[in-house]
């Protein structure tokens, strides 16, 4: 697929979506959140996708924030259609059905963090610096930065990230829950591509299970949830995969799920 600010590319069941704006940080202008709207939803479409890796390019960042210099411009309406907008998108990344890994280098702030955080799995460098920084600029998070930050990170950090807008180190993410992993900056294209691998090989059934009963369960009452759980479980029970899975046990043998 060929795109103004985005490279996209699928090898091995692997879909790679790179912001490609190196020059401004990798900066989220309203163009750039568009085409993340296609990428997206062509990697849902396509049954060859198994896994989406979401990155930036360049080593400084993986997303800096959103563009300034449009957001400056932006009237009440328009910013409550932007922001409207950038939550779709955000959404549409998390419910895609389909894992998916931030590799987060250099700076995640702002839109970036709030990209990040849609993400299923969030691998960070040791040198990644991530924030809610809009703050500083007289606004708020717009793209879900309030709410998915409360329910991973919870309340008090929320309210700290968003209310002093300073950036914090990745292994401050880490131990608030906002981020997955941190790993050294020289292993981090190794490290998920492991982790991307990992789940392109497993049974997309049980990784749809998981991912689906985890954010429904999240947002509604236990009882719920553990109704959503069983219904997952019973539908994965139903399929080739399961049968190939409890054989490869059995067996003493790696599973080759289909």
């Amino acid at each position: 697929m060929n795109f103004e600010n985005l490279l996209y590319s699928v090898d091995q069941g692997i879909a790679t979506i790179t912001v490609n704006r190196p020059d401004k940080l990798n900066a989220l202008s309203q163009a750039t959140v568009r085409e993340l709207e296609q990428a997206f939803l062509a990697a849902k479409a396509d049954p060859a996708v198994r896994v989406v890796v979401m990155a930036g390019a360049g080593p400084k960042a993986f997303i800096a924030g959103a563009d300034i210099t449009e957001l400056a411009k932006l009237s009440p309406v328009e910013a409550l259609a932007f922001s409207r907008f950038g939550q779709r998108v955000m959404l549409t990344i998390e419910q895609l059905g389909k894992p998916v890994i931030a590799k987060i280098q250099g700076f995640a702030l702002g839109g970036g963090m709030e990209l990040a955080m849609s993400c299923h799995l969030r691998i960070a460098s040791e040198q990644a610096k991530l924030g809610q920084p809009e703050i500083n600029l007289g606004i708020i998070p717009g793209f879900g930065g309030t709410q998915r930050l409360l329910r991973l990170a919870g309340r008090s950090a929320a309210l700290e990230l968003c209310l002093l807008g300073h950036s914090i180190s990745a292994e401050r993410a880490y131990q608030l829950g906002a981020v997955t992993r941190v790993v050294p900056a020289d292993q981090l294209d190794a490290e998920v591509d492991k982790i991307a691998r990992q789940l392109a090989s497993s049974a997309r059934y049980a990784v749809d299970g998981v991912l689906s009963s985890v954010l429904m369960g999240g947002e509604c009452a236990i009882e719920q949830g553990l109704d959503y759980e069983s219904q997952a479980f019973a539908l994965c029970c139903a399929t080739d995969d399961k049968q190939e899975g409890t054989r490869a046990f059995i067996e003493k043998r790696k599973a080759s799920f289909s």
